[in-house]
């Protein structure tokens, strides 16, 4: 069996990786070219440009290398089509890789396409091009499986590798310990502005004001926050020394899920963190600020209710999220004392967050892998 497959950036790189393996154990004799990285090449795919060539974000960057981008996918189209594979797997990179998937669906290679591009959010026109792009969606959320189903797109739920990474039972004290922080009952916030330093310029002011205000409501409370890049590290701590140079924060590089192990609550930029601090069990709040023209865009683009991860998940609000304006003081700080002093709200987001969990907890790699075997299967 040969499989063609295309992943454009890190992430994908390591989804790409776990499903080579179990295809592998699936179908020992199975062959794999076409764009990976460092992780991909390592379980024996045949790249043939560097995978860092398609990560490329940002309007400007992408333009920029455009011409590039598309004498790739044209190359790949050529090479595909002169010997064609069994079937072929472009991993998220949607821009890239669902024109290259409609080139080789039309010229009769079964096509997949793992991790849903964000349709169900914003430009739900999109839905149409992937109907006609794939054979078989691979979606990692619940939700996305509904959408898709709804619109007539094939579509297979195998779950997130993340959950099948993070433990179940999260081990709260080799936490605290890992970190140098007291044993419970002492309360212990952590603080996630962002892995970006956009995002730490956005929301690491507010958050650092937001934790002196709770430092005021209960002078026990400490604080750990760790730093993305040591830019950002600088950035914030140019800001403590300024104006909170009482505060008792611990900033430490990198070990986000330390952090959010060893915390009784968590305060967060929107994004992936948010999902981790939900298989982490850990009650949170998110905040999320942009520019006032992105978010005025967004606002009349978006379709979605909600924009925190586990608010997505369950259907239904579950935990505070704030965006632009109404990320300060005023309402994140009460938020998150709530969350100090509720316990039975910490107890029941900490078991429904469990429960989300074990829904996502699919084995994922395998998943995927038995999925498109059986397209494969039912095209034979």
């Amino acid at each position: 069996m040969r499989v063609g497959i295309v992943a454009g950036e890190l992430s994908g790189d390591l989804l790409g990786a776990g499903l080579m393996r179990e295809l592998r154990a699936l179908h020992p004799e199975v062959a794999f070219e076409g764009i990976g990285g460092e992780r991909m090449l390592a379980e024996g795919v045949q790249s043939y440009y560097p995978m860092e060539r398609l990560s490329v974000m940002g309007l400007v960057e992408v333009l920029r290398h455009l011409p590039e981008l598309l004498r790739i996918r044209r190359d790949l189209v050529r090479r595909m089509l002169r010997d064609p594979p069994d079937v072929f797997i472009g991993i998220d990179a949607p821009d890239f890789n669902l024109g290259l998937e409609q080139r080789l669906r039309q010229a009769g290679i079964p096509t997949v396409h793992y991790v849903s591009p964000t349709v169900w959010a914003w430009r739900q026109g999109r839905v149409k091009k992937i109907r006609r792009a794939v054979d078989l969606m691979l979606s990692i959320f619940p939700f996305e499986r509904d959408f898709f189903a709804r619109h007539g797109v094939p579509v297979t739920f195998v779950g997130h590798p993340l959950a099948d990474e993070i433990p179940l039972d999260p081990d709260r004290e080799a936490g605290r310990r890992a970190l140098d922080l007291p044993p419970p009952p002492a309360l212990v916030v952590a603080i996630l502005p962002g892995s970006r330093m956009s995002e730490a310029q956005a929301l690491g002011p507010v958050f650092l004001d937001t934790a002196a205000w709770l430092r005021q409501q209960r002078p026990s409370v400490r604080f750990i926050l760790p730093c993305a890049t040591e830019r950002i590290r600088a950035y914030l701590e140019s800001i403590l020394a300024a104006q909170h140079a009482d505060l008792p924060v611990q900033l430490v590089s990198g070990r986000a899920r330390e952090c959010m192990t060893a915390a009784n609550a968590v305060l967060l930029a929107s994004g992936t963190a948010t999902l981790e601090t939900m298989l982490h069990q850990r009650p949170m709040v998110v905040a999320y600020r942009v520019s006032a023209l992105t978010g005025w865009l967004a606002r009349r683009l978006i379709k979605v209710p909600y924009f925190a991860m586990p608010n997505l998940i369950a259907g239904r609000k579950l935990v505070d999220e704030f965006a632009q304006d109404d990320a300060k003081v005023d309402t994140l700080g009460p938020a998150m004392l709530r969350l100090l002093d509720d316990v039975e709200e910490r107890k029941a987001l900490m078991e429904a967050f469990r429960a989300m969990h074990e829904q996502l907890r699919c084995n994922a790699d395998h998943e995927a892998a038995a999925a498109v075997v059986r397209l494969l299967e039912q095209r034979h």
